[in-house]
């Protein structure tokens, strides 16, 4: 089980979900991104959040270098929330959620349809090989150990790996290439 926080978890999905991984926190940036979204009473408007959540979740976005803090008003001081490039980064996340909240828990159809503001053309997340192009198959994707991998960590995380691919090459007939 996983306590509050994921430090010994060896896993940058385990690591991003520490900062944005809490539904507010997702929800806010999300309003950033399409919705233009970047007071704290329109964030509060919007999403029908309470303040002490608001406060606690726009700081740790703050503090996580997700978003920045502006002053826009005076007297009182008031101040707007900026996404900054590591939070605009949040896109392909969004999206991908989003995707599948569309095809699996959107019984009528998409209420939202993202497109691409230089054609208007319809926007996707996929999956893509760097090398010969989309993966078709989730079943495809094999996770292997990289140059952060503790050693120790890394010798178990290949003999899984290679029994998985051992398995699935088995499974379908195929042989390595």
């Amino acid at each position: 089980m996983l306590g509050k926080t994921y430090d010994s978890e060896v896993c940058s999905a385990a690591r991003a979900l520490e900062m944005v991984g809490e539904r507010w926190s997702l929800l806010i940036v999300r309003n950033a991104l399409f919705a233009g979204t970047t007071r704290y009473n329109d964030f509060r408007t919007h999403l029908g959040i309470a303040t002490n959540i608001l406060g606690s979740r726009l700081d740790g976005l703050v503090d996580a270098g997700i978003m920045e803090r502006s002053r826009y008003a005076e007297n009182p001081d008031l101040y707007e929330y900026l996404l900054t490039a590591k939070g605009r980064e949040l896109v392909p996340v969004l999206l991908a959620l989003t995707e599948w909240g569309d095809r699996w828990m959107a019984p009528d159809g998409p209420p939202i349809n993202y497109t691409h503001a230089a054609c208007g053309g319809p926007i996707s997340q996929r999956t893509i090989c760097a090398t010969c192009g989309d993966v078709h198959d989730p079943a495809e994707v094999l996770a292997r150990p990289g140059p952060g991998m503790p050693p120790d960590r890394a010798a178990r995380m290949l003999t899984r790996a290679t029994e998985q691919l051992r398995d699935s090459y088995s499974a379908d007939g195929r042989h390595p290439v």
